[in-house]
């Protein structure tokens, strides 16, 4: 199968063009140098020429705090530049993954969001992405819409290197420790995407790595996994705070607590323990000289 991958540069994009190849599938790669995904024409003439079976479409706005000042750039490449390819894929009649998030609900109460429950975004980088999936189903029969949070890979900015770069030059670091939800390492998600563009189960889907935790209580396991190639780490101490004492500019939902019972009732595999997916991340980074 030709499937093409969208923010190729990405990390989860990065993750999945590794896993095309590595079950036989060939990856088409684009970035914004390739294809900027605003422009309708050159959305049309990549898939065209590109003559493949699906795209992965893994290009977003993500800088949440910087969209609450940038919506019509957010807006331009969320929801637009995914109605464009998703245009593409109708006149192509081909499949296409869109990766979402939590972001699109209000995360309120402690239940575990479903597929299919109603959307009330906090911010404009949920608004966009959740527009993006309206026009999506808008417009495709052959679609899925796979809500993520918490990504962390190794071609990119996240939350796991903020951390330990804050750890060897901070002895006390203060986290959130209100806000629940669930890590999503890219190597796993890419595992799954790559089984789901190969199967007609089409639909709206929740993936994230196992179990739940806190932003704290993440951070914590950070520093425990990471003192194993770096003593340092050790002596972090890590302290729990609110949302009210960290004060963002795009507010962020308190339960992000995601059911991705969908996964087992289509036949899809869930991904392993956040707490491995650490584990091996981290093994990655050290073995990469990145950690």
């Amino acid at each position: 199968m030709r499937v093409l991958v969208t923010g190729a540069k990405g990390q989860l994009g990065y993750d999945v063009q590794k896993r095309l190849t590595l079950q036989g599938d060939v990856p088409i790669a684009v970035d914004i140098e390739e294809m900027d995904i605003t422009d309708s024409a050159s959305v049309e003439k990549i898939i065209s020429e590109s003559n493949v079976d699906a795209v992965i479409h893994c290009a977003a706005y993500t800088a949440v705090d910087n969209a609450e000042d940038n919506m019509d750039l957010c807006r331009s490449i969320n929801r637009f530049g995914t109605l464009n390819i998703a245009n593409s894929c109708k006149n192509k009649d081909i499949k296409m993954i869109y990766i979402s998030t939590d972001y699109v609900f209000n995360g309120t109460g402690n239940n575990f969001w479903g597929p299919e429950d109603n959307c009330c975004p906090l911010n404009v980088y949920g608004l966009t992405k959740y527009e993006g999936e309206l026009e999506l189903e808008r417009t495709l029969k052959k679609y899925f819409i796979v809500r993520i949070s918490w990504a962390f890979g190794l071609n990119g900015k996240n939350f796991v290197r903020t951390m330990l770069n804050l750890g060897r030059t901070h002895n006390n670091i203060r986290v959130i420790a209100d806000q629940i939800g669930s890590p999503t390492y890219t190597a796993d998600l890419a595992i799954l995407l790559c089984d789901m563009v190969h199967s007609d189960k089409y639909g709206r889907y929740h993936a994230t790595n196992e179990g739940i935790c806190s932003w704290y209580d993440f951070t914590c396991e950070i520093m425990k996994q990471a003192s194993a190639y770096y003593p340092e780490y050790k002596s972090v101490i890590v302290s729990p705070i609110t949302s009210e004492q960290y004060p963002t500019k795009a507010k962020r939902p308190f339960n992000s607590r995601m059911s991705k019972d969908k996964l087992d009732v289509n036949g899809f595999k869930r991904l392993p323990s956040w707490q491995d997916a650490l584990k091996r991340y981290l093994e990655e980074l050290y073995n990469n000289k990145r950690l």
